[in-house]
């Protein structure tokens, strides 16, 4: 396939004969299903419930849609750029192809390393579940990471083997987000529901947040973090058959489903639980389990565990596969090893870049071993997205303003709104990039050191750091080889 837009045109043609091209096997459903199990509902919930009732009192809804809607901008920005450049890669190809190849170098480091970052709380966390169904117990220490571990290797193999068994675990895991998270939510809304509506609006800045407005802006933060991962949907955008209009469709699906079955499920749960029991049970690292199991009843607390941890390995394996094709599009592009952007013959997978991700991911379960390394790699996961999200919509919008890129030649076509959505997207990303990096204690810990408060935009500096100084090294190389070349002539 062949899009012919002038300047800004990629031409994806990935087919069977090139030696680094992926193979067109998803279809928009697949596309939705990775990107409903990124995103994932019950992952979601289980990020935010908790650490929202502790920090706000309640009341937090509102913060969530309007998070909702914030991001849904960001995700038009998305949309619109995967209509007219899709390819593997997503926003690393986007910031390459639009500005030049050092934003390309800085997207993909700071995309790679969140992205890892997030694989890897999703494995620790996912472990945990793998735990407590098969011995029990809350896995703490070196045996958390261990399940961890072992949670990795299950998505290794879904990835390696062949895209229609990776396709059959997100089946399983959108049926488990069904059942676990919509079916449950109906029956504690319809039949155990307590409170009326308005208790959703009730108790703000009741926790431990000191004002009603520090409250509201912690309750922002913390709902950004189950609105991450639609972006994935166009990392695998040469996977898909008629991606440019497939994958725009894909990243609204998503979103949309995901953003409606968190807000839905916050709200029964709120509505159908003692306010005093819902704080007293989101002090623990499992507050939403013991709630069903002692409001539908005992006999639901396995099944549910079991439906969790399906959830959960969807999501990681869905994570694995993103991750790896901005890896592989990386490596492509001259800025990893060259032997991470090769596929296998049979199947075109991209072997070696889902090993790598793995590999990465596997040694940052490491930190696990220590309760505030762990806080800290969950903290700069979420905060290196929103950079990623807010250097994008920065990315588009710079080239909208300056004639790099013309989005009439994609095929979503948003007319004057599009430059009204991209400056709303733009500037609501760096703003909740800044909400969610500052240092709060009642947000991260009480008695947190100093550089775990400060985790985001240290982390995210030194990355930076590090990059510019790969990049003037190299610079530096180039220049002086030239000038050698140069003397050698003369």
């Amino acid at each position: 396939m062949s899009i012919k837009q002038g300047k800004n045109s990629f031409s994806p043609d990935n087919s069977m004969t090139k030696p680094h091209a992926l193979k067109r096997t998803l279809s928009v459903w697949n596309c939705f299903t990775l990107g409903f199990s990124v995103v994932s509902p019950v992952v979601g919930l289980y990020a935010i419930f908790g650490v929202q009732n502790l920090v706000t009192g309640g009341g937090w809804i509102s913060a969530l849609a309007l998070c909702l809607v914030m991001q849904m901008m960001v995700a038009t920005v998305y949309a619109e750029l995967s209509s007219q450049f899709p390819l593997a890669g997503g926003a690393y190809k986007w910031a390459r192809q639009l500005i030049g190849p050092r934003t390309g170098q800085y997207a993909g480091v700071i995309y790679v390393s969140s992205t890892i970052a997030m694989l890897t709380t999703t494995a620790y966390t996912g472990g945990m579940w793998l735990s407590a169904v098969f011995v029990g117990g809350n896995a703490q220490g070196a045996t958390a990471v261990i399940w961890g571990a072992v949670f990795l290797l299950i998505c290794t193999m879904v990835n390696l083997v062949d895209q229609s068994i990776f396709k059959v675990i997100n089946l399983l895991g959108v049926c488990a987000e069904v059942i676990g998270s919509i079916c449950v939510a109906f029956v504690l809304f319809f039949f155990f529901r307590i409170y009326p509506v308005s208790e959703l609006f009730q108790h703000l800045g009741t926790g431990l947040a000191p004002t009603d407005i520090a409250a509201f802006l912690a309750a922002l933060a913390i709902a950004g973090w189950a609105f991450i991962g639609f972006d994935a949907c166009s990392t695998i955008a040469e996977e898909a058959h008629n991606p440019e209009r497939m994958i725009p469709r894909a990243i609204f699906l998503s979103l949309c489903a995901v953003g409606s079955v968190v807000l839905f499920n916050s709200s029964s749960l709120m509505l159908s639980v003692d306010h005093h029991v819902l704080v007293e049970a989101s002090a623990t690292s499992d507050p939403i389990s013991p709630i069903i199991a002692s409001t539908i009843g005992a006999w639901a607390a396995k099944p549910f565990l079991a439906i969790v941890m399906t959830a959960f390995l969807s999501c990681g394996s869905s994570v694995v596969n993103y991750v790896s094709r901005i890896v592989f599009s990386m490596a492509r592009e001259g800025n990893m090893p060259a032997q991470l952007s090769h596929v296998t013959k049979k199947h075109k997978i991209p072997r070696n870049a889902i090993l790598t991700t793995i590999s990465l991911s596997g040694l940052g379960l490491l930190f696990g071993l220590n309760d505030g390394a762990v806080a800290t790699i969950i903290a700069f996961g979420t905060g290196g997205l929103y950079a990623m999200f807010s250097m994008t919509t920065g990315v588009g919008l710079y080239a909208r303003l300056t004639g790099r890129w013309n989005p009439a030649w994609g095929a979503l076509k948003l007319g004057g709104w599009g430059l009204a959505i991209n400056t709303v997207a733009f500037f609501w990303a760096v703003f909740e990039l800044v909400n969610i990096g500052w240092p709060r204690e009642y947000v991260v810990a009480a008695g947190a050191p100093w550089w775990q408060l400060w985790a985001v935009p240290l982390v995210l500096g030194s990355i930076l750091s590090v990059t510019t100084l790969h990049i003037l090294i190299n610079k530096h190389r180039s220049t002086k080889n030239e000038t050698q070349k140069a003397s050698q002539q003369v």
